[in-house]
């Protein structure tokens, strides 16, 4: 980790005594070190101590009334390759999670170019708190690394999960991090989500299930590892806020269609995860149409092909990557599909499978690739299948 420049965020648990060895940790492995510190959390370690340690000034306030200096958060955003907050308690998770910006810490929380990872501390009953599990999930939507709280004596005297990882642990997942993530810093993603509406009159449209959810899920997993996202989302009740994405929200197929020829050229790599409707309408009725007949006919026309377009214009340094949603014969239609669109691999799911496709938050995959090869994986989270699915596209971009 030589040269690497990591900002360690430390708010007020007592687990806050344990950054002292993992500074120790990352100056010896050739990290250089800056310290921000929460107010509280100058109860449980001394910024003398993190001062002299990481052999760089220690932020707490945003103005020193002492030398009149100003601590400048954006400066500390624009620094930093890794923003890792130890410990992360209760209250800061809250924070973060709605946008919280009464401190320092918070305030540079908001302004990082950097990818960020926390490590939650906390007591038993606070850790498995339904709004705890609530706020880590949205920290996860936002393209924010979780390090699990490990189990063990609690500061309250209970015994179980809630305590920070221990220095080394959390020196492993930094250092994993630079190692497994490097490829992706710059790397820009072009990435579809969700359904697309193709209205028949102002009120009524054909439209589908989709969520988004495998999308989004996609698109934190890159932002997680450094990467850029330009994500194009079709009507969706998701969000997701981070510095290094794009999000355009569209409407129908050719809406979306434009949206990926003016960005096409601009990214390395394209993952079309959305549920594209095949087909809209002839023609959109001025007014509302009326329930008047037993029966409405409604002509439909091909809707364009956008994985094909994107295939058809894709570049040699371009990875391009499907998604198949099928009932059955998924295996042959996605091999098909492969060598139609000219994909480097394409993302298989079926409803034959529970728990996979539309509106769940979980999903069971297999991959084909257009080396031949077939790789099936168990149901999982839709975060954790993004994982899945961003690590085997690092093979091709390495």
């Amino acid at each position: 980790m030589q040269d690497k420049r990591i900002l360690l965020g430390i708010s007020g648990g007592i687990a806050a005594y344990k950054i002292a060895s993992l500074i120790r940790l990352l100056i010896k492995s050739g990290a250089e070190v800056k310290c921000i510190m929460t107010p509280a959390s100058c109860d449980f370690i001394s910024p003398l101590t993190l001062s002299t340690l990481s052999k760089n000034p220690v932020g707490i306030e945003f103005w020193d009334k002492n030398n009149g200096t100003w601590s400048n958060h954006v400066e500390y955003g624009l620094w930093a390759d890794l923003f890792l907050i130890a410990p992360l308690t209760a209250n800061t998770l809250h924070k973060l999670a709605t946008g919280g910006c009464d401190n320092l810490l918070l305030a540079t929380y908001l302004s990082m170019k950097c990818p960020v990872i926390v490590a939650p501390a906390m007591d038993l009953d606070m850790y498995i708190h339904p709004t705890t599990k609530r706020n880590l999930e949205t920290l996860r939507l936002d393209g924010v690394q979780i390090i699990p709280a490990e189990s063990g004596e609690l500061a309250s005297g209970l015994i179980g999960q809630g305590r920070m990882a221990e220095p080394e642990n959390l020196f492993k997942v930094v250092e994993n991090f630079f190692q497994s993530s490097e490829v992706l810093i710059g790397l820009k993603v072009l990435i579809t989500a969700g359904p697309t509406y193709e209205s028949i009159d102002p009120v009524r449209f054909i439209g589908n299930h989709s969520s988004g959810k495998m999308g989004f899920a996609l698109a934190a997993s890159v932002l997680s590892k450094g990467g850029e996202v330009i994500l194009i989302s079709g009507p969706t009740k998701l969000d997701l806020e981070h510095a290094n994405l794009t999000l355009i929200r569209v409407q129908s197929a050719e809406n979306m269609l434009s949206a990926v020829q003016n960005n096409w050229n601009k990214v390395g790599v394209g993952i079309f995860s959305a549920a594209v409707a095949d087909y809209r309408p002839v023609s959109i009725a001025d007014q509302k149409i009326k329930k008047n007949a037993d029966t409405l006919t409604i002509e439909l026309v091909k809707n364009p092909d956008i994985l094909g377009w994107a295939g058809a214009n894709k570049l040699e340094t371009q990875i391009l990557i499907g998604f198949a949603l099928e009932t059955t014969n998924g295996v042959a239609y996605a091999e098909d599909k492969l060598k139609r669109k000219n994909l480097d691999f394409i993302v298989l799911n079926t409803l034959e499978d529970h728990g996979a496709g539309f509106g769940y938050g979980t999903n069971k995959i297999s991959i084909v690739d257009n080396h031949n090869n077939f790789t099936n994986f168990e149901l999982k989270s839709k975060i954790d299948v993004a994982e899945d699915i961003v690590k085997y596209m690092q093979t091709y971009w390495k």
